[in-house]
């Protein structure tokens, strides 16, 4: 049950469980202050809080509480004298650390800036504490060594925690303030997405997941058992999406899991992760939607940079980077001219894009180039020099759409609905999909999208 511990020791109990709380009369419902408004300006204010105990330190007749909220945390002092008893004192001292409390204390501003902490020119001195839900006394990993700097660990001889010990303890590793910065600013990144587009007079849809034909083509695809018959999970929304296109939606975007069963055991690879896909009709060029997803990546760079720069900051004390670099209106080169510059110095821009790609790599609905039938309208974006994006102008006519699925040995019956939406008069339209976890890991220089993963799939993971 929940215990309370006050200077007046009074009788009055907390609800034991979260479906009792009726059990307070109205006066002693709290209003509770976040963790980051503790600021100077409530200095000697009285406030209630509700966190998790990160750490916590007896020192004679005081304890001193470290109470995290996400990426947030304060330092609360129960001292002997200040309305606590010495029972009050051992209480908060023997709270399991990540147990769940509410404190009721007075803001009080510091001489010296607590270092340790995200509110620094303030401490909170308590004046009664509750146990909500108490912690077990062993965690599966120490939440202090799972933001430690590697490097930092290395030098130092402190531990650290690895990726393994991490995922298989998912949830108290998402607690740490880098974790919660990361999906933080992944959440920006899903929200910038939407915005953007919706500005530009995109319509966001949702396709279906499973569907009766591989949609990229080829083996790597997921069977699952329908009925009396098989289906596959969706490799991305492409048919769908263009489908719409024919059906005069114009501009299009979903954001929505895709799968692919690749067996590719790689920082960068899993079976499993969110697609962000934009589909557009173009009336002269396809490099009219190149501009406009370049210009949609540009308004999300912008857009991190104005409004996450404490996730972003959050992350780079775990994984210091260079901050990501891009250029207004964003560099485009095609393939064969990217390539010699690759090869001969590199590029040095963050984000850029390759265009005209060999047909022969590209998927059986990417449009030749009709100046060289070697090659393709087709172009992928990089982000600190990894791909995030492929997309291309697709094959609007039903014909040739028929045979690029037969040279790819698709079977068309498979395909029969997709290839009849072109039958009946369908507008030249491009576009691409997005990894979002990818495009997570590079802003922030992270090593391995398992860290941009919040429950993460691969070849090798399925739980938890």
């Amino acid at each position: 049950p929940a215990e309370q511990a006050g200077a007046d020791h009074s009788a009055e109990q907390p609800p034991e469980k979260a479906n009792t709380a009726d059990k307070w009369s109205e006066e002693k419902k709290k209003n509770y202050t976040e963790r980051k408004y503790l600021t100077v300006e409530k200095a000697d204010e009285v406030v209630w809080v509700r966190a998790r105990v990160h750490t916590s330190r007896a020192k004679g007749k005081q304890c001193f509480l470290v109470l995290r909220q996400q990426q947030f945390n304060v330092q609360a002092l129960v001292a002997v004298g200040d309305r606590a008893s010495k029972q009050m004192v051992k209480f908060a001292a023997n709270i399991t650390k990540e147990s769940i409390v509410d404190v009721e204390g007075v803001v009080r501003k510091v001489d010296q800036k607590i270092e340790s902490c995200t509110q620094q020119d303030v401490e909170l001195h308590v004046e009664r504490i509750y146990v909500i839900s108490a912690a077990e006394p062993r965690l599966p990993l120490q939440l202090e060594d799972a933001v430690r700097p590697e490097t930092e660990g290395e030098e130092e001889g402190r531990a650290t925690v690895n990726q393994d010990t991490r995922l298989d303890n998912r949830v108290i590793d998402l607690r740490t303030s880098t974790s919660q910065a990361v999906f933080g600013l992944q959440s920006g990144i899903c929200q910038l997405f939407r915005e953007t587009l919706t500005e530009k007079g995109c319509v966001e849809i949702q396709t279906p997941k499973i569907i009766s034909a591989a949609s990229e083509g080829g083996a790597n695809v997921f069977t699952v058992s329908y009925f009396k018959t098989s289906a596959y999970l969706a490799q991305s929304p492409q048919l769908y999406k263009q489908m719409c296109i024919c059906a005069d939606f114009e501009k299009v975007f979903c954001i929505g899991p895709v799968f692919r069963a690749e067996d590719s055991n790689t920082h960068r690879h899993l079976t499993e992760f969110v697609g962000l896909d934009i589909e557009m009709a173009f009336n002269y060029h396809y490099h009219e939607v190149v501009n406009e997803i370049a210009d949609t990546m540009v308004q999300i760079f912008k857009g991190l940079e104005k409004r996450f720069q404490t996730e972003i900051q959050t992350v780079g004390k775990q994984f210091p980077c260079e901050p990501f670099k891009f250029l207004e209106p964003t560099l485009r080169l095609e393939y064969t001219e990217g390539l010699a510059m690759l090869r001969e110095a590199g590029i040095e821009m963050d984000f850029y894009i390759l265009d005209k790609y060999p047909l022969a790599v590209r998927p059986f609905y990417t449009m030749p180039d009709p100046q060289n039938p070697k090659y393709s309208n087709s172009y992928d974006m990089f982000m600190r020099g990894e791909e995030i994006l492929s997309g291309a102008q697709r094959v609007h006519d039903a014909q040739l759409l028929t045979e690029r699925a037969t040279h790819h040995g698709i079977d068309l019956e498979k395909i029969k609905s997709y290839i009849d939406s072109f039958r009946f008069g369908a507008p030249p339209h491009a576009g691409g999909g997005i990894g979002l976890e990818r495009v997570t890991m590079l802003y922030l220089g992270l090593h391995n999208v398992r860290q941009t993963s919040m429950f993460p799939r691969d070849p090798k993971r399925l739980t938890p």
